[in-house]
């Protein structure tokens, strides 16, 4: 078994990258905006928070319950830091987690009135947040798009599809940034998660039944 492990010039595969985008494009147009359950800013900002190394399923199982108790910031900002990390126990490192909601809306209340802030310089400067986090708090609740929110699906795809060479999240969110255009920063996020969790996963990527698999450079997946 071999790796492809060269890392494809993306000057070389103009033509594969745009007919790779346009066909995932074409078949995920009505991909969901987003997996999680919000109805407002405050609310897709801590199931973000929670869904870091979490999936969205089980997110969607701690969230109903707990957006019932906690309705502002300041609920939040209020509530002792332990009975919160027993509360998402079952998201995963909820000691940070529960820190992290608790600091960010302590903010919030104090400096933001209770508003979740939407500016991305004001969002990152919250604990908790980066710009995979501040993106999709403000593409999804404010419908502001100023960059690309890069996770774990998004990396492995843009790597396997050869549209960037970096590991950083930010460093690959620039490069998409380069590669597409800003109107369709918001849906490529979504568009690469879907097609991530349907057919290209990480294990065992579905290549045999996939429709870009002729066009794909299939970077870093074994091949016999």
């Amino acid at each position: 078994m071999k790796v492809i492990k060269k890392k494809l010039d993306l000057k070389d595969t103009d033509c594969h990258t745009s007919e790779i985008l346009k066909r995932l494009f074409s078949r995920y147009k009505y991909a969901p905006a987003t997996a999680l359950h919000f109805s407002t800013p405050l609310e897709i900002l801590v199931a973000t928070i929670l869904s870091a190394q979490c999936t969205d399923e089980r997110v969607n199982k701690i969230t109903p319950w707990l957006f019932k108790k906690y309705h502002t910031a300041r609920d939040y900002a209020q509530t002792p830091v332990k009975i919160l990390e027993q509360e998402i126990r079952t998201a995963g490192f909820y000691h940070n987690k529960a820190k992290n909601i608790i600091g960010a809306c302590h903010i919030i209340d104090k400096k933001y009135a209770g508003r979740v802030p939407d500016k991305m310089e004001e969002l990152i400067q919250l604990p908790g947040v980066a710009r995979k986090t501040a993106n999709i708090v403000l593409g999804n609740a404010y419908g502001i798009v100023v960059g690309i929110a890069v996770d774990t699906h998004v990396r492995r795809l843009s790597n396997r599809l050869g549209f960037t060479k970096e590991n950083i999240p930010e460093k690959i969110e620039k490069d998409l940034m380069n590669l597409i255009e800003r109107k369709n920063w918001f849906n490529i996020s979504n568009i690469l998660i879907e097609h991530g969790r349907k057919v290209c996963k990480a294990s065992k990527p579905g290549c045999e039944s996939c429709f870009i698999s002729d066009i794909c450079p299939k970077i870093g997946i074994p091949v016999n």
